[in-house]
């Protein structure tokens, strides 16, 4: 007897340091085949830095949810206990936000109202088809303040199988995205270029309030430079990046001189570019028709010298977004969307992180890019469709194109690049040429930095309606969304160095699906199958121990 008790408390020993050194010594292990659940070093710094509770409240509960917003839902959670694994001041909740019948309409208005837009989705279980509402956000709250997360990345065209693949990818740099928004403070100054023409403050409205999120934001003048030319180039020093957004005026010498110098000294430059003067609105006339022009806006030799050259001729391609145009007389008139190839649309299958896994982008009147030799690394982003044509200027332009049947033989030039990273040392624009003015520390070779070229400076143009700017990239009157913001905030992203949160955006996952199809018609077989297996299995075994019994025990 007691050297039973001494075993015993032998073992009782034992497993209280198991326990013990289990506690201490805890570990998740990720089996996956794509390591879904090892999140990004990137993420873990930011989970890292969060010093004081977050609570996320996601909106992904309901008793009606489809199939594949289910594994959303699980992805979602799985990804959230890992964020607590790594640091317990990271809370969770799910929440069923249309959970009381009663109240549903206005608790719809007013999440609606709070910026989470509602989202209508095809529920197909046994069979039958039906429509249900639900809201793809979490909020997250630090320090008392609230971010808003999307859950769902939208891409045109897509079923929902893949939208939620494509969501499930997103689903850590969403997170992650919102939590370096409370954790870290802003710091990196964005200058919005003024004075040479460029797009208006409310057609670029909405990626602006977008970046302020990130980044300081401000508008600079280079009006000053003709006066001031020392001081104006000292200020813009302050800025890490510049934003040239569709200018449509010529720049002086001494412009550029700064615009150079600023770049030598390490800044960082997005120019959104028209070499064709074209404006979709000047069509809308009587007539339907307008001419394209070359715009001077005597930068040529300045992007030359950086390795890009942006050519004045337009490229149209049958894979292009349509124009909607008033279709009939007086009150018979209706709206319709009719094929217009001058506004190429780019589905990239590049890997940069830039334009790793973006929607569609949208381009107006673009223009095509070369890229020139030099010691600078150049990396095409974004190109048009292999069949893309080449149109010169000065061309007329005409909406009578819209009745026409496009030709594929007549695009013939390929695919044009559209939009281009330069990376490297930069050599001045002015190196052995006579300099518009004098400055003490003239550089003639930059610091290693960064400029991205785009060859349509509508890219960056939001819409506006009744003098409200719209988000940037909705058609409304398709009500599709590109990829415009998105890629923009990622060149930001990139050219300011915020690279953690862009590379966790290339990591890739395959999400398994059920066939509903094939569910829908073998679900009587899997039924009889799981009901009658278990029981011929029971009366099998009773019948073998009924007679294994009588023959061991029977006379």
């Amino acid at each position: 007897m007691t050297k039973h008790l001494k075993h015993i408390t032998v073992i009782i020993i034992v497993l209280i340091l198991v326990n013990v050194l289990s506690s201490k010594l805890y570990k998740r292990f990720d089996l996956t085949q794509d390591h879904r659940y090892t999140l990004n070093q990137a993420t873990k710094n930011i989970i890292n830095d969060v010093n004081a509770p977050v609570l996320i409240d996601i909106f992904l509960e309901g008793k009606d949810f489809p199939s594949e917003f289910r594994k959303l839902q699980a992805e979602t959670r799985q990804l959230l206990e890992e964020f607590y694994a790594e640091n317990s001041n990271i809370k969770f909740n799910f929440i069923n936000p249309l959970e009381d019948d009663t109240n549903r309409d206005r608790v719809i208005q007013q999440l609606t109202q709070r910026g989470l837009t509602p989202m209508q989705l095809s529920v197909q279980e046994n069979g039958k088809n039906s429509q249900e509402i639900i809201f793809p956000w979490a909020l997250a709250s630090y320090n008392d303040v609230t971010v808003k997360i999307p859950l769902v990345k939208n891409k045109l065209g897509e079923s929902q199988q893949t939208l939620v693949s494509n969501s499930v990818q997103h689903l850590e740099y969403a997170f992650a995205d919102g939590l370096s928004k409370l954790v870290y403070p802003k710091q990196k100054k964005v200058a919005v270029l003024k004075g040479n023409g460029e797009l208006d403050n409310k057609y670029i409205a909405d990626f602006v309030t977008t970046l302020r999120e990130y980044y300081f934001i401000a508008p600079f003048t280079l009006d000053s430079v003709e006066a001031k030319p020392r001081e104006t180039l000292k200020a813009l020093t302050e800025y890490d990046l510049i934003i040239g957004a569709k200018p449509t005026e010529a720049f002086t010498d001494k412009e550029k001189f700064v615009l150079d110098q600023y770049t030598m000294n390490g800044g960082k430059s997005l120019w959104l570019i028209d070499a064709v003067a074209m404006e979709k609105d000047s069509l809308y006339n009587a007539e339907g028709r307008s001419i394209a022009l070359a715009r001077e806006l005597n930068l040529t030799d300045f992007f030359f010298k950086y390795g890009v050259r942006i050519n004045p001729v337009l490229v149209s391609t049958p894979y292009s977004a349509p124009i909607t145009l008033a279709m009939g007389e007086g009150s018979n008139a209706q709206f319709q969307n009719l094929r217009w190839p001058y506004s190429p649309l780019v589905n990239t299958q590049n890997q940069h992180p830039i334009v790793n896994n973006l929607n569609l982008i949208k381009f107006d009147f673009a223009n095509p890019i070369d890229t020139l030799k030099n010691n600078l690394k150049k990396t095409i982003l974004l190109e048009s469709a292999q069949l893309s044509k080449l149109e010169g200027t000065p061309k007329e332009i005409s909406l009578d194109i819209v009745t026409q049947e496009p030709e594929p033989s007549q695009f013939n030039n390929g695919s044009q690049p559209l939009a281009v990273l330069i990376e490297g040392n930069f050599t001045s624009v002015y190196k052995n040429r006579l300099k518009p003015f004098k400055l003490n520390t003239e550089k003639d070779t930059s610091v290693n930095t960064k400029m991205i070229v785009i060859s349509d400076g509508d890219l960056i143009k939001n819409d506006v309606i009744k003098n409200v700017p719209q988000e940037l990239g909705f058609d409304r009157w398709t009500g599709q969304l590109f990829g415009n913001k998105e890629f923009l905030l990622n060149a930001v992203n990139y050219l300011l160095n915020d690279n953690g949160l862009i590379n966790i955006r290339a990591k890739e996952i395959e999400v398994p699906f059920l066939n509903h199809q094939k569910i829908a018609a073998s679900k009587l077989n899997w039924q009889l199958l799981n009901t009658l297996l278990p029981l011929g299995l029971l009366i099998i075994f009773g019948f073998i121990f009924h007679y294994i019994r009588k023959k061991k025990y029977g006379a």
